[in-house]
C-alpha cells in the first residue's frame, strides 16, 4: 500500500511539477540583477551571490560601499566621453599625457582595454558606438562632430582610429578618415593581427600592445 501511494504521489508530481523557492525574493532579485551583467549567466550569478552572502563583512559590505560611492559621483567626461568620477576624467586631466596623440575608440570599454596596455601615452575620444545601417546608427548619433572640433582646435599631430575589426567598425573608421582628411594630422589605424570580427575589450593586452606598436597609416 505504501509503495502504491508513493507511486501515485510521484506520478502526480510529474504531472504538476512543484516550483521550489530556493531563496528569498530579495536574494533572487540580486541574483537576477547580477545575471544581467556581461559575462555572467545564472549559474555564475548564483555563485557570486553565495560568495557575497558567505563573506558578508569582507565582500558584501565593501561592494555595497564601492557601488554607492560610484553611483553618487559618476560623471561623463565632456571632453572625451569617458566614464569616471570626475569631469574632466583622470586621463584628460593628466598633464603627463601626450596632447598631440588622440586615439578614437567606439566604446568606453575599448578605451579601458587600450589604456591597460600602457603603450599609448596620448588621450582618447569615445564615439559611443559605430555606424550601422542595420541598427539605424548614423554619424549624427555618434560623437563625431565633437571629434572634428577637437582636431580643428589644433595641437594634435596623430589620430589613431582604433575601431573594432568588424564591418561596422571599419566603415566607421573610413568615414572618420574622410571627415578629417582636410586637417594636417597623421591618421593611423591598429595593425593587422586583430582577429576579424574581434572586439578590443575581449583581446589580451599582448595582442593590443602589438597592434598599437605596429599601427600603420590609414589606407
Amino acid at each position: 500500500m505504501i509503495r502504491m501511494a508513493l507511486s501515485n504521489t510521484l506520478a502526480g508530481s510529474r504531472a504538476t511539477p512543484y516550483l521550489f523557492q530556493m531563496a528569498s525574493p530579495e536574494i533572487e532579485a540580486l541574483t537576477q540583477a547580477l545575471a544581467r551583467l556581461p559575462g555572467l549567466g545564472p549559474r555564475s550569478a548564483r555563485r557570486a551571490v553565495l560568495h557575497l552572502l558567505k563573506k558578508r563583512d569582507a565582500a558584501l559590505g565593501p561592494l555595497r560601499e564601492a557601488l554607492t560611492a560610484v553611483d553618487e559621483r559618476l560623471e561623463n567626461c565632456t571632453t572625451c566621453g569617458n566614464v569616471d568620477t570626475t569631469n574632466p576624467c583622470a586621463i584628460c586631466a593628466d598633464p603627463r599625457r601626450d596632447q598631440r596623440s588622440l586615439c578614437v575608440v567606439e566604446e568606453v570599454a575599448d578605451l579601458w582595454a587600450l589604456d591597460r596596455s600602457r603603450l599609448f601615452p596620448g588621450r582618447f575620444h569615445v564615439l559611443g558606438g559605430r555606424l550601422s545601417a542595420l541598427e539605424g546608427i548614423r554619424p549624427e548619433d555618434l560623437s563625431i562632430d565633437s571629434l572634428v572640433r577637437r582636431i580643428e582646435a589644433g595641437g594634435i599631430d596623430e589620430v589613431v582610429l582604433a575601431m573594432n575589426a568588424t564591418l561596422e567598425g571599419q566603415t566607421t573608421a573610413h568615414y572618420i578618415a574622410e571627415r578629417i582628411e582636410r586637417f594636417p594630422v597623421r591618421v593611423t589605424q591598429l595593425a593587422h593581427g586583430l582577429p576579424v570580427g574581434g572586439e578590443l575589450d575581449y583581446l589580451d593586452e599582448g595582442t593590443l600592445a602589438q597592434a598599437l606598436r605596429a599601427r600603420r597609416p590609414m589606407a
